[in-house]
């Protein structure tokens, strides 16, 4: 049986509401649906995110001021996820199942922000994920296990000249660019438990960024590459965390009995979403981070 699909947009999920201010975060949407994979569009109007809707995982998005969710992909039946924007927003590279897990691979689609012109960008040959546009929109990084085990690979934003940047036994999942594009960070369970791994855009100069207890994923840079945010359970659950990419300033930024998940940076690096269901469900929250971090830097041209 096919899954189901919803081709309208959904009631607004909230409210308009006041300005993000210190201190509780917002809570953005109020459906409780199952939620992954946050982005803001570069123009920070926009969160891009993955949801279980009537039984089919696709690409959401809804304004950042509040108001109706929308599917970007309404004529696809089987699950997509995982969209990443282009730097200038005119591209979203995105995961797609196309044979809804019955060969255990996926494939890597491009498509323009409004959902049209989509066409494979990674063919269907392995276990293909989390495709991430470098800042300059030249490369798109992925997770691949066409080797047979997930490592991190590049291509050039046309889907050539492919290059393998980690080659281990591991599974090394969640890769983020640095702002500067100089760098990757990525989560690896390398040295026992998933932890926050660095290294520069070659693959090379492999360091660990985090240790201690429990698992450590999903690393977001803030803007100005000053900081990175994490999703840790450290202390017991899932919380959002703060790191420098020296390994100073190690904090726990949310701290709440309920799971806070997928952190992501508003383009001016004021804000901060992430998933959490400190409601029951599976919402979207933005907290502002004034007050918790000095402003971030200006960047430069």
């Amino acid at each position: 049986m096919p899954l189901a699909i919803s081709q309208a947009a959904d009631p607004p999920s909230s409210a308009p509401q006041a300005p993000d201010a210190p201190g509780e975060p917002r809570r953005l949407t109020t459906d409780g649906s199952y939620k992954y994979h946050l982005q803001w569009s570069p123009d920070g109007q926009t969160l891009l995110f993955t949801r279980i809707h009537e039984g089919l995982m696709a690409l959401w998005t809804i304004p950042i001021s509040g108001g109706p969710m929308k599917r970007l992909l309404p004529g696809h039946k089987e699950p997509h996820f995982d969209g990443h924007f282009s730097p200038d927003g005119q591209r979203i590279v995105y995961v797609y199942d196309r044979l809804q897990g019955t060969d255990g691979k996926l494939q890597i689609n491009i498509c323009q922000a409004d959902g049209s012109e989509d066409k494979v960008f990674i063919p269907h040959q392995a276990f293909e994920e989390s495709p991430r546009f470098h800042p300059r929109g030249e490369f798109v990084l992925w997770v691949s296990t066409r080797q047979k085990n997930p490592d991190l690979f590049t291509v050039d934003a046309q889907g050539k000249n492919e290059k393998r940047l980690t080659n281990h036994p591991a599974l090394d999942l969640h890769p983020a660019w640095s702002p500067d594009g100089r760098q990757i960070a990525f989560s690896s369970n390398r040295h026992g438990p998933q932890k926050i791994y660095l290294m520069d855009a070659d693959g090379s100069n492999v360091r660990r960024l985090t240790d201690g207890e429990g698992l450590d994923s999903w690393p977001a840079w803030r803007p100005d590459g000053q900081w990175l945010a994490f999703a840790s359970h450290r202390s017991g659950n899932y919380d959002i965390w703060l790191i420098r990419p020296d390994g100073q300033g190690l904090r726990n930024l949310t701290r709440h009995p309920a799971h806070d998940t997928c952190p992501a940076w508003s383009p001016d690096g004021r804000r901060l979403a992430f998933i959490s269901n400190r409601h029951g469900g599976s919402d979207i929250y933005i907290l502002s981070m004034d007050g918790h971090l000095p402003l971030p830097r200006p960047r430069e041209k």
